[in-house]
Parts: C-alpha cells; structure tokens; sequence
C-alpha cells in the first residue's frame, strides 16, 4: 500500500501547507507571469472552493518576500529579486451575514488589524477613510508599494440575492468601502480581486481604470484547479494509492476521476480541469462521493433557478458569447451566466468565427449533486427516494428494468407529491431528475423525423427511448415509439436500444403501467 499523504481539505495558508508538508500542486509559474508581465490591477471569477483563497494566500507570501517557502517550486527558478511588498488581504470568504451593521462590523475588524499592525490613529469611523489611511502608511514605513488582495468580494451581495432592497443596501456599502481604490490605484504594486460573479455598480467595476478581468484569459486558465498533466505529474502516488484501495487498474481509476471530477475549461483554449476539492477529498477517502456538493451548496443558485423557472432538463447545451459572461449577476435576463460562474456549467466548445461558447454540465458529481439539490421540487420528502434510488439503479445495471420500474412505481404510492402533477411535463422532469441523481446521461423531447422522443437516456452501454403518457396507457406509448420509429435517430451510437412504454395516473399518483421492448 502507498504511504498516505497529506491533504490540504479546506486548509487555505500556503505558508501552513509548506511549512506543514500538505500536498501543492505548483501554480507559482502561472502567478510569476501574472504579477510580471500581466496588468496590475485584476479581477478573477471562479466557483466555489476552486482555490482562489490559496490563490490570494499564495500572493500574499510571494509579495512578502518569504522566498524560503517556495523552494523548489517553479518560481524559485523564475524570480531573483524577492522584493519584500506590503500586503493588506481582505477577504470576505467567511461571511454570514445579511444586514449592514454585520457588513460594517466585519470590516472594521479587518481594518482594525492593519490599524494595530501598523499604529495607524484612528480619527474617523469611516471604512473608506480607514482604508486610504492604512495603504498610505504601509507605503511610508515599509517605503514600497503596497499591494491590496480582495477574496471573494461577492459573498455578502450573493448572501442576500434575490432580496433587492438588502442588496442594494449592501451593495451601496460596499461601494463606499471599495470607492477609495481608485484613488489608491496609481500608488499601488499589485490588486487582485476575487469572486465568483460580476455585480454592476461597485466600485471596483465601475471606476478602475485598468482592471484586468482574466476570467476567460486562456494563459490564466488553470491558475485555479488542478489539470489531468498536473494530478499525472506531480500526484501521481495519489492516483496510485485510490487505485489499490477501490481495486482498479491505474487508467481505470484516471477515468472514473475524469468522469466524476473533471471537464471543467474556463477559456476557449483551456485545458479540462478537475474540480480540486472534490480530488483532495477522493484521495483522502479513496473513495468517490459528490464532495463538493456536501461542502455545502448555493443557496442563492436554487432561488434564482425558480425565479427564471428553469427546468432540470433545460439546465445544459446552451449557447453563450464572451458579453454573456460579462453580464452583472443582478441584471441577468437568464440563467447561463449565474450557472457558468457558480461552477454547474462549464465551457464545452468555442466557435472563434461567431464567437460564441458552448457550455453544458461539466461531470458527474454536478450532474448528480445539482439533480439532488432539485428534486425537492418534485416530492416533499426526498430522502425517502435517495434511498430507494439505490435499489432501483441495480436492478437496471443488471438489465431487469421491469423489477425497477416496479419499485419505482411502488415508492411513488408511499410519497407526498409537490404541487402540479396533472400535466405530462412534471412527471417527464421528475423522471429525467430521478435518472440523473443515478448518473445517466438524459435528455428530454429529442427531436427525430418523425417527432420527438420524450426522453432519451444512455446508461451502461445501453440507449432507454421513453415515451410517456399522463391518463393513457403504456400499450399506446410504446406504439409511438415504434410507429415514428424514434430508434432510427439513433443508429450511428450503435448501442443496444430499449423502448420503454410508461404511463402516470394522477388519480393513483404513481406509475399506472408500463410496457418494456427490447
């Protein structure tokens, strides 16, 4: 058995992951170029727990000169200056709050900090006044120019989202706190800001002169997240030692990462990335689990899904230009945007002649943590059906669909439904979250000559064609599939096809029958 090793879960000091031996995976030639030949002023968007408070952490100790913790890292054979900057890092990744007073509490603490460090007297109370204060006087006692790390400034405004009178309220503090990095800009080495999306009207955005947004800059791609060469190169007694404990071959234990944590690209041109917390999460467990999901989830994500009324099924395969990305998070007519930056699509393709991206669900935890967030708004208790899930996926990876369906059928007697469930539509959504939350690939009404499929779905090795009818009968379900002759669509995937005949009664609230052809 390989030694263990130690991983960095939710540990985000580069100096306690160096001096500590915790695993790193070298991003510092990618910062080197960033803070030498790249604009001085930046803003960089990425999910949740994709690394960016490392990013800043990292940041933090290369312009504090602390050349001795990047021994042997690629920047130690790039930098010879080491010159030793002041830093002030304000992060706002750990904030709960909602209301004002909690935002002004929890920036005073942080100027108060610099204010001791740095014996600055205290002659206002005014956050912005503070800040211009502390800057200028790092830059008088340390005589360099000082650098300003912002981490996930979004976090109070995406707290209260989808409460408009708490988020400009909160927006407008912020903009009076951020307002004076405009006049600080020219005196400045270094500002890097962090997010996961774009609000309109702060500061930050509106009056920066020369803010650099590298959200989809291909060289700064994979500054966050960790590559399939990177965990190969320098994790690969990781990926051996998850190979011995679950028992597969190396390269079958590189798929199934891929397929789980991988896929994400964040420029035209990026390499596939994986998730990095799922991935340290996997290697210390050696075992594979939707961990970025039990890390907790965006709440405000859900609201905004059922403000836009978008379905499971319509949640991938969208099209986007680079302005769409752009769009602030508040004045977004449509979901995409809010879904690329939260990290539940990703960028799948990129057409240069029309400019226009391509985007869809970039793995399978998200696929299933996103299925699982969503399936409370098909039945009200839907812990009783993660647990029968379980069954129902064995009884169809061992081809006995019917015995599936027949638990299925029977746990739909059992349970309370959500409202709504008199037209064919929710039941064709529950069925497609339903499929998902076990891994499927699904997709719903696919077009054909001859019509449209309700659902198609692949699932080990086989094709599931799907018709369904609300207060009819699985015998006239089925003879669509077959009049339409639905399969010829799908003859060049060369898969074996099953055609599956599926009624809903509203009257039984279940399955009413079902017919099964292969």
């Amino acid at each position: 058995m390989s030694a263990q090793r130690k991983y960095p879960i939710g540990l985000q000091s580069f100096q306690e992951i160096r001096e500590e031996g915790y695993v790193y995976v070298d991003k510092t030639a990618e910062i080197y170029n960033l803070v030498t030949y790249g604009a001085k002023t930046v803003f960089l968007s990425r999910p949740r727990r994709f690394g960016k408070t490392l990013l800043c952490s990292t940041l933090h100790a290369y312009f504090e000169g602390k050349k001795e913790l990047f021994d042997g890292l690629s920047i130690s054979r790039m930098e010879s200056k080491w010159t030793k900057h002041p830093v002030m890092s304000i992060s706002f990744a750990g904030f709960k709050g909602s209301s004002i007073d909690e935002l002004n509490q929890w920036i005073n603490l942080l100027l108060t900090d610099y204010e001791k460090q740095y014996e600055v007297e205290v002659i206002t109370t005014t956050p912005a006044t503070r800040l211009v204060r502390i800057v200028k006087t790092m830059a008088e006692v340390a005589k360099e120019r000082p650098v300003v790390l912002i981490d996930e400034y979004d976090t109070p405004l995406l707290n209260v989202i989808g409460n408009d009178e708490a988020l400009d309220a909160l927006r407008e503090t912020l903009q009076a706190f951020y307002a004076p990095l405009k006049q600080l800009e020219p005196s400045l080495r270094f500002l890097f800001i962090t997010g996961v999306t774009k609000f309109s009207q702060v500061s930050i955005f509106s009056t920066l002169n020369n803010l650099d947004n590298l959200s989809l800059i291909d060289q700064y791609s994979s500054i966050c997240g960790i590559t399939l060469d990177e965990m190969m190169s320098q994790m690969e007694p990781d990926v051996r030692a998850l190979s011995e404990a679950i028992g597969k071959s190396l390269n079958d234990t590189v798929d199934t990462l891929r397929v789980h944590y991988n896929g994400y690209k964040f420029s035209a041109n990026s390499p596939e990335i994986l998730n990095p917390y799922s991935l340290m999460k996997c290697f210390q467990w050696k075992k594979f689990k939707d961990f970025w999901f039990e890390s907790g989830t965006s709440g405000y994500l859900v609201r905004m899904l059922k403000k836009y009324n978008v379905q499971p099924s319509q949640i991938g395969a969208f099209e986007a230009r680079e302005a769409d990305f752009d769009t602030p998070t508040e004045r977004i007519i449509n979901i995409v945007p809010l879904l690329y930056q939260s990290g539940y699509l990703t960028i799948k393709g990129y057409n240069p002649e029309v400019g226009k991206y391509y985007l869809d669900i970039p793995n399978l935890e998200v696929r299933i943590g996103l299925m699982d967030q969503l399936i409370p708004n098909y039945i009200t208790n839907p812990v009783l059906l993660r647990n029968e899930i379980a069954d129902i996926v064995l009884y169809i990876s061992k081809g006995e669909i019917k015995l599936g369906l027949e638990k299925l059928k029977s746990f739909f007697k059992t349970v309370p439904y959500c409202a709504n469930i008199d037209y064919e539509g929710h039941w064709q959504q529950m069925m497609y979250v339903v499929f998902s939350l076990f891994g499927a690939y699904a997709d719903v009404e696919v077009h054909t000559a001859k019509g449209r499929v309700d659902m198609a779905m692949i699932y080990k090795n086989k094709l599931y064609l799907w018709e369904l009818k609300l207060n009819s009968t699985a015998k006239s379900a089925l003879a669509q599939i077959n009049r339409n002759a639905y399969s010829s669509r799908f003859q060049r995937l060369s898969l074996p096809i099953v055609k599956i005949g599926l009624a809903f009664s509203t009257k039984r609230r279940t399955i009413s029958s079902f017919l099964i052809e292969e």
